[in-house]
């Protein structure tokens, strides 16, 4: 018989019950059983039994005060008397939303693993698991990794209904469904995905349940765990899918036809499908007027620095010194004049060093992790400079590289352009600007050839799209954004019904 039909444990007293319970956990000594023994009257006697640190204690302390007011009286001529549990809890006002009855061990065991309190009552065989989840949790606060200058300030948490319920404040529609279940033979991770019925295209949601339910594994402790075991193409380096801490994002694109992902413990929501531009969207570019939505265009232009930055000094320098302006090549040979290393090699110990720099600043404890970068990336350019092993433009190179990587709103792109760096900088160390040509139409090609649940990686580009161009590389006005993308919502386009703002009437 498998343990999830093993029944309850039949023809045991309470405190054979109890005891089997603690041996199954092991005897752990967070694992809470209070026992409410029957006093001279012959009331019936109950247990509880909770997972401390997980649970309510209020709500625990509420349910015990219950049951030590209980008057329910046990007929001493027959063993199994006790009614159904649902007649006893309504003599019985215990203080709860959610009471359910078990039917297995494995159920039990889950019950009480999830935060809830179970009750066994003497002269009964079944399980009453009522619902206290609680414990201590991270309060809802401003997110770390997605700052505004205008904008909400909450962020999501680790907890999995906190999550939701930010969402819905935002979003108060019958059509916002939300499914859960549960993924990880061990951790038993609680997964939900959540969409806007009659918006989000069935076949995308239907994919998504598909993928999650062949997700065979012992342990799901991060989103990233979803993401690397449901996404497109595992071997890219560019991210098909985004996450978020931002409820109002999650909000705006639900809207626009996107499936979220919530895997309770992180407070990183996953987005699908997305598109190659919504990495350089922000979510400010909603708040402030359409007028400074160009701002993407300066993303656009620091994601190309960011990318070929380096590579183009070393093309130029090594390959096409015909190229520069006489003035200034003549500044770059006087500066490189005592520099044993080619380009390439200089350009490598640069961004080696600065990404050694990156990261340690990343991992320090952040009260000195800032200073600790600042300070060894001005004290090792300096020296290096000082004693001739890199020339003082490389230095401004590499930390314009640098910079223009931080401008990128998506960190997964950021990631993905601080590797594809190296594969450039090699292209343009053996072949020139012909080298970095070819890697371009390379990487155009590939971006192309990719999908995200079905949908274009590149839309509304490739494939052209005229009307989700309104809210690509610029923003317009919102009463110009009468439609939804096609390929994300191509059933209930329509999402702006007004025809743009009108002038006040002239006053006499």
């Amino acid at each position: 018989m498998s343990r999830a039909n093993e029944p309850l444990f039949q023809e045991l007293s309470l405190p054979e019950k109890l005891q089997r319970l603690r041996l199954t956990f092991g005897n752990s000594s967070d694992l809470v059983t209070r026992e409410l023994a029957p006093d001279p009257a012959g009331y019936t006697p109950a247990a509880i039994i909770y997972m401390d640190g997980i649970v309510n204690i209020l709500s625990v302390n509420e349910i015990v005060d219950s049951l030590l007011q209980m008057t329910y009286q046990v007929d001493p001529d027959a063993e199994r008397s006790a009614p159904e549990w649902r007649q006893l809890l309504s003599r019985v006002p215990i203080p709860s939303g959610h009471i359910r009855n078990l039917t297995n061990v494995p159920d039990i065991e889950m019950a009480i693993l999830s935060g809830e309190t179970v009750m066994l009552l003497e002269h009964s065989d079944e399980y009453i698991a009522i619902d206290t989840i609680g414990g201590e949790k991270r309060t809802v606060g401003e997110p770390s990794t997605e700052t505004v200058v205008r904008g909400p300030r909450e962020g999501f948490t680790e907890n999995l209904r906190t999550n939701a319920a930010l969402v819905r404040r935002k979003i108060k529609d019958t059509n916002l469904w939300l499914e859960t279940r549960r993924i990880g033979r061990i951790t038993k991770t609680d997964v939900g995905i959540m969409f806007l019925n009659g918006i989000a295209q069935d076949s995308v949601v239907q994919e998504i349940r598909a993928r999650l339910d062949r997700i065979d594994i012992d342990a799901v402790l991060e989103s990233g765990y979803i993401e690397e075991m449901i996404q497109d193409e595992a071997t890219s380096v560019f991210p098909t899918m985004t996450s978020s801490e931002r409820p109002d994002t999650i909000a705006a694109n639900l809207l626009e036809g996107r499936v979220a992902i919530f895997v309770d413990g992180t407070p990183f929501v996953l987005l699908a499908p997305v598109l190659f531009i919504q990495f350089f969207q922000a979510a400010e570019d909603y708040y402030n007027r359409f007028n400074f939505s160009v701002i993407r265009l300066l993303r656009l232009f620091s994601f190309m620095i960011a990318l070929l930055g380096p590579a183009l000094y070393i093309a130029l320098t090594t390959f096409h010194q015909e190229a520069i302006p006489t003035q200034l090549l003549i500044s770059l040979a006087a500066q490189r004049e005592g520099v044993p290393f080619p380009a390439f090699v200089e350009a490598l110990i640069m961004e080696i060093t600065f990404e050694i720099l990156r990261e340690a600043g990343v991992r320090m404890p952040r009260a000195i992790g800032q200073a600790v970068s600042i300070v060894g990336a001005l004290v090792l350019g300096d020296a290096a400079v000082q004693a001739g092993l890199v020339s003082p433009a490389m230095v401004i190179v590499v930390s314009l590289t640098a910079i223009s990587n931080f401008v990128i709103p998506a960190y997964d792109l950021a990631l993905s352009v601080r590797l594809l760096r190296f594969v450039f900088m090699m292209l343009a160390a053996s072949f020139g600007l012909f080298g970095i040509s070819v890697g371009m139409i390379a990487l155009v090609v590939h971006l192309c050839s990719l999908r995200s649940f079905g949908v274009p990686f590149m839309a509304p580009m490739a494939p052209l799209s005229l009307a989700g161009l309104k809210d690509s590389l610029i923003r317009f006005p919102f009463w110009r954004l009468h439609k939804r993308p096609r390929f994300l919502s191509p059933n209930n386009r329509v999402r702006e019904h007004s025809s743009g703002p009108r002038k006040p009437s002239s006053r006499k």
